[in-house]
């Protein structure tokens, strides 16, 4: 059986504001005169047909579009404010409500660090599954992305392959960013149909929700926007990430950088509802900046940090949900680079409430998947939680009446008061805090731990199944698409 509890941040003490909101209307504003005057590249015949019939300016031939202001601003209106992501078990949905934070993992590594042989390696669909079976017992993850991709099945049903091992091995809600063209889509929206009971249950009951990466600078990809469309043309949540990246494919200074990227995203949850008005979308974003020496995209430092605070900032604005790139890390293993990225990004990230958080697991620039890596970046996250729930002051926990029976030079350790709260308590699963000479001793430390946890857990776990015709019913999709 699946583990039921899932750990979110919800009713939060902390508090943090990063945009004032005379900053955030001066970027909105230069955001619509870049979309009106400078224009978004949308390579996709639908896209540039739904935006000339609703009175945008459409370069047919360079496929740019130009768009008033107020055509924004309208159809931005008509974006639901909050909404569920079902899972396979509604024991499991998650609210996007401004209101919760919840983890999910994140794509699309090519290489993972094998869980049995510690060797970096190609990823293939059997590292999709492990990866789904152990964040399908970990509280702390919420929903899955597809984490690595199944280079070991055919590029053009790759995705399709992906989301079928994820929901073979979890009951969460699944979220991809890998169906990039229509045939896929089409293919997933009906294995999502399956889940639930039919394509009329899928509105109330989205299984399934689409990411769909930007094409920076001020641009989109073809096959994405078509997906994008269909998806949303039945309901499934979608989302547009920019990851724009200072000095390169946007400009060097933070707040250019967060403009340009507001443009490609606002531009295509626009389009989508222009299309069908009322469609689930959110904003999602990862920007991050370029390493001047090399020019790579950095995914970590203190950029990261801020640019996740203040992406929430344009989502809140726009009134919608958020999908927030978190945990971003430049490092090759897990060490106190990934520990000290993970830990801010997540927090600023956290703070501001951003909805969905990704990235537990990865390194080297969501690059390389790593199981230790999961299971601190959990811990990390467990820790923002009892961060985020504040200090409680009542008369419980004032403990005046403990207090006055203890008095001077005593303690507390026999008390009813600490046996009722000694559970609220922050217990590490791999913080090491035993005594020096015991850790001389074994030299070994949290890595060490956190694999043999996802190794155990990969081993004993053993999600609820998924019904074996909707197995094979997936099958027959997949091969229809497959050349």
């Amino acid at each position: 059986m699946s583990s039921k509890n899932i750990k979110t941040i919800s009713n939060p003490k902390l508090k943090l504001e990063v945009l004032t909101q005379d900053e955030v209307k001066k970027i909105h504003e230069a955001t619509l005169q870049i979309i009106e005057k400078v224009g978004v590249r949308f390579p996709s015949k639908r896209a540039l047909e739904i935006w000339a019939a609703n009175g945008a300016d459409v370069d047919h031939e360079k496929k740019i579009v130009r768009v008033k202001p107020q055509l924004i601003e309208d159809a931005l209106k008509k974006a639901p404010p909050a909404y569920k992501l079902a899972a396979r078990d509604p024991q499991q949905d998650l609210q996007l409500d401004g209101n919760h934070v919840h983890l999910g993992t994140d794509g699309c590594g090519v290489e993972v660090i094998d869980i049995h042989t510690g060797e970096k390696r190609t990823s293939c669909l059997q590292d999709v599954r492990d990866i789904a079976r152990i964040a399908d017992a970990t509280e702390e993850v919420a929903f899955h992305w597809v984490p690595v991709s199944a280079q070991d099945t055919p590029a053009e049903a790759r995705g399709l392959h992906e989301i079928k091992a994820v929901w073979e091995n979890s009951t969460k809600h699944v979220q991809t960013e890998s169906i990039y063209s229509v045939e896929e889509a089409k293919a997933a929206i009906e294995m999502a149909a399956l889940i639930v009971g039919g394509k009329d249950k899928l509105r109330q009951r989205p299984v399934l929700s689409l990411m769909q990466c930007t094409a920076p600078p001020l641009g989109h990809d073809g096959g994405s926007l078509d997906a994008a469309l269909l998806a949303a043309e039945v309901g499934i949540p979608t989302g547009f990430m920019t990851m724009a990246a200072c000095a390169t494919t946007g400009p060097t200074t933070m707040a250019g950088n967060l403009t340009v990227g507001n443009a490609e995203v606002i531009a295509g949850t626009a389009l989508l509802q222009l299309a069908f008005p009322g469609a689930p979308v959110f904003y999602a974003a990862a920007q991050t900046a370029s390493d001047l020496r090399t020019g790579a995209y950095t995914g970590g430092g203190p950029e990261d940090f801020l640019f996740g605070a203040a992406t929430n900032a344009l989502a809140d604005f726009y009134n919608i949900p958020l999908s927030m790139g978190a945990f971003a890390t430049g490092a090759k293993e897990p060490n106190w680079q990934a520990g000290l990225e993970g830990a801010m990004s997540s927090f600023m990230a956290s703070v501001v409430m951003s909805d969905m958080l990704l990235g537990c697991g990865f390194l080297h620039g969501s690059r390389i998947w790593s199981f230790a890596e999961m299971m601190m970046d959990c811990e990390i996250f467990s820790i923002v939680h009892k961060m985020m729930q504040g200090i409680e002051v009542n008369d419980e926990t004032l403990a005046l009446d403990v207090i006055a029976a203890v008095g001077p030079g005593s303690h507390y350790l026999g008390q009813k008061h600490t046996r009722n709260h000694m559970r609220e308590l922050f217990m590490p699963q791999f913080m090491d805090r035993r005594p020096y000479s015991e850790w001389e001793t074994k030299k070994d430390d949290a890595r060490d731990w956190a694999v043999a946890r996802a190794r155990k857990t990969l081993k004993e776990h053993q999600p609820d199944p998924l019904d074996e015709n909707i197995s094979r019913e997936f099958d027959r999709i997949i091969k229809s698409v497959e050349k």
